[in-house]
């Protein structure tokens, strides 16, 4: 039988678990990588590089590999032509995985608190969510940038539950990825995890998530 949550806080990932950002994130990494003379890098590759934020999104590109050491003096001349590019292409082909309306809506009929936690920066994370008609479904959203750690770290996490008043052993996240557990289970929150997000390539069950879903309309089974 599955486990039934009963938070008072639920704080949800953007991409890979909310918006399936990729497309967009990749036109821009290939326009870059055309700007600084590299070859272009392709939407399936680049896949298995989201979920860090865009500057190391930006070191894996240049490098070509997700963890390999990059050339320093071509990505710095081409995170400032990424930002640039991303700033006007980060909803053009982007949009919201099947269910998350659904989901989002479940929960809003649910006495508890709704969260966005994501690595990136404020400046890409409202635009993306005001652009998918979302941005209003949260009463807190802490971007990449907002405190001086990010996930896997648990600081947003623990920020969030205290901003909004609610005990982290009360709280859950729903994420997609190794980094959205360690943070999870480094404040205390329980964590359901996607399956179709970015995890590198990897089984997010290998990460041992308290529970894996294909869709958010399954959280109508799973938390009341």
């Amino acid at each position: 039988m599955a486990t039934i949550f009963t938070p008072k806080l639920v704080m949800i990932d953007v991409d890979g678990t909310l918006v399936d950002s990729v497309p967009d994130l990749a036109w821009c990494v290939d326009e870059t990588m055309k700007e600084i003379g590299l070859p272009v890098r392709g939407e399936s590759t680049v896949r298995q590089w989201v979920g860090n934020g865009v500057i190391r999104l930006m070191e894996r590109a240049v490098a070509n590999d997700l963890d390999a050491a990059h050339d320093t003096a071509l990505f710095d001349k081409g995170m400032p032509i990424f930002n640039a590019l991303y700033a006007d292409n980060n909803a053009k082909r982007s949009g919201l995985y099947e269910g998350v309306k659904e989901g989002l809506a479940y929960l809003k009929s649910l006495d508890l608190k709704v969260g966005c936690v994501t690595n990136k920066d404020e400046r890409f994370t409202i635009p993306i969510l005001t652009d998918l008609g979302i941005v209003d479904e949260f009463e807190i959203i802490v971007s990449g940038d907002t405190l001086d750690r990010k996930k896997p770290d648990p600081l947003p996490l623990l920020y969030s539950a205290e901003k909004l008043g609610v005990d982290p052993k009360q709280s859950l996240m729903l994420g997609d990825s190794k980094s959205d557990v360690k943070a999870a289970r480094a404040a205390g929150f329980d964590i359901i995890c996607m399956s179709y997000g970015y995890n590198h390539g990897e089984d997010i069950n290998n990460y041992d998530p308290d529970a894996v879903i294909d869709s958010m309309i399954e959280l109508k089974d799973l938390i009341k």
